[in-house]
């Protein structure tokens, strides 16, 4: 049997934010297994973590593959390790992301994860072709690219919100994750996140995100503090600050179930 925990994070209410299903472990299983267990599972990731280690070892699996940074999951992980330990204050985490911790912050939790920067400006022709497969149009903002992600700085809010992505034409288009951002009304600034190469159409919250919003948000508008909103349908608000080559995520963590898995199919 296997412990499991879903977690909604980035945000207070149940059925928001973006879910995680936390596994605790005692050794690795096999890889195909991890997978099955995170397609079964159907949350947007599935995070694994090998318990009785300093730092803990953690890996991240979206319904289709492993994935090389989740910083949803990594809080999902983090609260429920914190909350089994109701005297520990912070924990660190070994990934193929680098090392990541969280801490208690008051009665939120705070996710410490790397800043990355947009990357380079995109080819006209890829910007036209990435804008028209968000239902956006051409002029409606401009293009980035980095190692990992695709990146639409746009002017307008309410785009954020009307984008309708044609996700068979970007995964056809570029495998890269795809950000849209905008400066907001309510909040510093508003975003989108678009997986559909791994199997995430559109992420309800995405943690790792804003270790590039929250560095460029905050150079542009001139603050060291910023409150975002992502503009999914579920939604999901965090708080965040650029320290240094890292960023400082803040938000609140549900719990919503906790169970065990039954690889052998047993119920006793």
């Amino acid at each position: 049997m296997i412990p499991v925990y879903h977690v909604d994070v980035f945000t207070s209410e149940l059925f928001r934010g973006n879910p995680a299903a936390v596994c605790p472990l005692s050794d690795w299983l096999p890889d195909e297994l991890l997978l099955a267990i995170a397609e079964e599972n159907r949350c947007p990731e599935t995070a694994y973590c090998i318990m009785g280690r300093n730092p803990t070892p953690l890996r991240w699996f979206s319904p289709r593959t492993e994935v090389p940074l989740c910083g949803h999951a990594t809080m999902a992980t983090g609260f429920v390790l914190l909350t089994l330990d109701a005297e520990r204050r912070q924990v660190e985490f070994e990934t193929a992301g680098g090392r990541l911790r969280v801490e208690r912050a008051g009665t939120r939790y705070a996710l410490d994860l790397p800043a990355i920067g947009l990357g380079h400006p995109l080819a006209q022709d890829l910007s036209g072709r990435l804008l028209a497969c968000l239902g956006l149009p051409s002029a409606a903002g401009t293009c980035f690219g980095n190692r990992r992600h695709l990146v639409v700085i746009l002017e307008n809010p309410e785009d954020v919100e009307q984008a309708k992505p044609d996700f068979a034409g970007l995964i056809a288009l570029d495998p890269r994750d795809v950000i849209i951002s905008a400066p907001g009304i309510s909040h510093d600034f508003v975003s989108r996140y678009f997986a559909p190469s791994i199997g995430i159409p559109e992420d309800p919250v995405t943690g790792s995100a804003h270790g590039l919003l929250i560095p460029y948000w905050s150079e542009r508008l001139g603050r060291q503090v910023l409150n975002a909103r992502q503009c999914s349908l579920r939604g999901g608000e965090l708080s965040g600050e650029r320290r240094g080559e890292r960023v400082h995520l803040e938000g609140d963590c549900r719990l919503y179930l906790r169970g065990e898995i039954l690889i052998d199919g047993g119920c006793s």
